[in-house]
């Protein structure tokens, strides 16, 4: 796995990035975690550097996040998790609580079932690839993290991660539901969603009812709420961080 050790000492802090992207592409959010303790990214199985691509179920990934943290010695962690990382912050939660001591959900809804990945694989397939520099990609999605997804080849730049992967992924999550996972929380939580992020309505605030955790509706977001509201993202965290757990 590609591991990026971001700093700070003391009580672990895991990052768990979204689909598509990878671990890197957490430095901004890094840099004001590192009072609460050693902050650790890695990317997840299909993406980034991590050599490990297949099998795609929610449990193999939990699998992958519950090994970094006994192997590099962060547990019990704080998890932190942007949406595909959300939802393996919950089910880490859920399955190995003797390993996490708080958890950061941002944007992932806990059922999609019956949605499928043809409602937005169009705007995949609508990229103009390779872009032609990472001045193109932060122009094309409006955003500079969304150069940290993307590498350098001979005819251009184009996402790291393979877009068969990221379909198989995302195609799991519209066949089940993850209520028994939340459910199964029992460890202090933050939930944040994005007004403008698409997930199916009042899913995230009944997941914070359900896990006894506390619940934020950041309006003007958009679905990367540590990006398109940085400031209120990360008074939110520390707040719920400070309160939490104990700064080092």
């Amino acid at each position: 796995m590609s591991v990026v050790e971001f700093g700070g000492t003391g009580q672990g802090v895991l990052l768990l990035h979204g689909l598509m992207s990878r671990a890197t592409a957490w430095w901004p959010v890094a840099q004001w975690l590192r009072p609460f303790g050693r902050v650790v990214g890695f990317d997840q199985r299909g993406h980034g550097r991590n050599p490990r691509r297949g099998p795609f179920r929610t449990e193999d990934f939990v699998a992958d996040a519950a090994a970094a943290i006994e192997d590099l010695d962060l547990g019990p962690a704080v998890v932190i998790g942007h949406s595909m990382g959300g939802l393996h912050a919950w089910c880490l939660a859920a399955t190995r609580p003797d390993l996490v001591r708080a958890i950061v959900v941002e944007d992932f809804a806990p059922d999609n079932r019956g949605r499928t990945i043809d409602e937005w694989k169009w705007l995949f397939d609508a990229w103009p690839v390779p872009f032609e520099s990472l001045g193109h990609v932060r122009s094309y999605f409006g955003a500079a993290i969304f150069c940290d997804y993307f590498e350098e080849r001979e005819d251009g730049w184009h996402l790291i991660a393979a877009m068969d992967d990221l379909y198989e992924i995302a195609g799991h999550w519209g066949t089940r539901a993850y209520w028994d996972f939340i459910d199964a929380v029992a460890c202090p939580s933050l939930v944040i969603e994005a007004g403008r992020g698409g997930q199916l309505p009042g899913q995230m605030a009944e997941a914070a009812r359900r896990s006894g955790g506390r619940y934020l509706y950041v309006e003007e977001a958009g679905h990367v709420v540590h990006d398109s509201a940085p400031w209120v993202y990360r008074g939110a965290v520390e707040a719920f961080l400070s309160t939490s757990i104990s700064p080092v």
